[in-house]
């Protein structure tokens, strides 16, 4: 017979049975889509990660490309996608930070898409050619002053993070130089190597390592501060031009995306960063570890995209 204390006890309890649901688990291969060719730094990141990652789903991660528009065929892609947690672009440069400064896009980076996490901050540098005309800053300032528009440069496509470098330089520096636009950082080093520019922006782990071996020169770091792999490579604002560009990545779902689904997939990667591929990727790319949760990677990417909106329109 149930006495009154065992009846007061089963109507406390009947609020916590909702708890008892089965997580979210995916029922198809995850997707990590990248706006970029395989071999750049958003791409690397992305196999690092789903590496990393792997033992932590019941499906397997998979890494799909399409390059194009500086990312924005990727984040369009992804953006009219069902926000069912099966489809997430890497984000947070290009397409999310600097292509709406520039152009209209067929996507909305602030409200399109749902932040999980970021993953990284990821240091920027100017390179130029082992054996090229420019081994400063100061030397390209000078050959642009005297020759207007025959300086050249690479990029990821225009109004790219990879553009947005060398607009925000050239303002400062008060130089004209010929922009090339290319689909991603692995077609911007060939196009280095071969001669085709005299200049580019690559993050470290595009460049293989060819930094450290001579065979490109770093002219400056884009960030506030060096960075430990390359110590003695003064910064943009060191070097006398008052600019500081940062990438990040991390992981972006359609809006609409479900707590219970956005929970599972925060949870899952971010126990990812502590895995050795993840860490052992950071340290030999000398990337930034730069975790933030949703929200707080929301808040950083809408940061960089109004500071660039308003140096523009300047």
């Amino acid at each position: 017979m149930l006495n009154r204390r065992t009846l007061l006890a089963a109507a406390v309890a009947l609020p916590a049975a909702p708890r008892l649901a089965r997580a979210w688990e995916p029922a198809r291969p995850i997707q990590l889509i990248v706006g970029f060719p395989p071999g750049g730094g958003t791409d690397l990141q992305a196999r690092a990660l789903a590496e990393a990652a792997s033992r932590f789903f019941p499906t397997p991660i998979v890494v799909m490309n399409r390059p194009g528009a500086g990312g924005a065929i990727a984040a369009q892609q992804v953006a009219g996608m069902a926000p069912d947690g099966l489809n997430l672009l890497v984000g947070g440069g290009s397409e999310s930070t600097s292509l709406a400064a520039f152009r209209d896009l067929p996507y909305d980076p602030k409200r399109s898409f749902r932040a999980i996490l970021r993953i990284t901050r990821q240091p920027l540098l100017i390179v130029a050619k082992r054996g090229g005309r420019f081994d400063s800053m100061a030397a390209v300032v000078a050959a642009a002053k005297a020759e207007p528009g025959r300086v050249t440069h690479a990029s990821s496509g225009i109004g790219s993070i990879y553009h947005a470098v060398f607009v925000l330089f050239t303002a400062k520096a008060g130089i004209e130089m010929l922009h090339v636009p290319f689909s991603g950082g692995a077609p911007s080093l060939q196009a280095l190597l071969s001669g085709t520019v005299d200049l580019a922006v690559l993050a470290p782990e595009e460049t293989g390592g060819m930094v450290q071996s001579g065979e490109i020169r770093a002219l400056a770091v884009c960030s506030a501060e060096r960075i430990p792999i390359l110590p003695n490579v003064p910064t943009l604002r060191e070097s006398g031009f008052d600019v500081v560009v940062e990438n990040m990545k991390g992981l972006n779902a359609p809006a609409g995306l479900p707590d219970e689904i956005y929970t599972s997939l925060h949870d899952r990667f971010r126990r990812a960063l502590g895995e050795p591929a993840w860490t052992g990727f950071l340290e030999r790319t000398g990337t930034f570890e730069g975790y933030l949760d949703g929200p707080g990677y929301q808040g950083a990417m809408d940061a960089v995209l109004d500071g660039l909106r308003a140096s523009v329109r300047r």
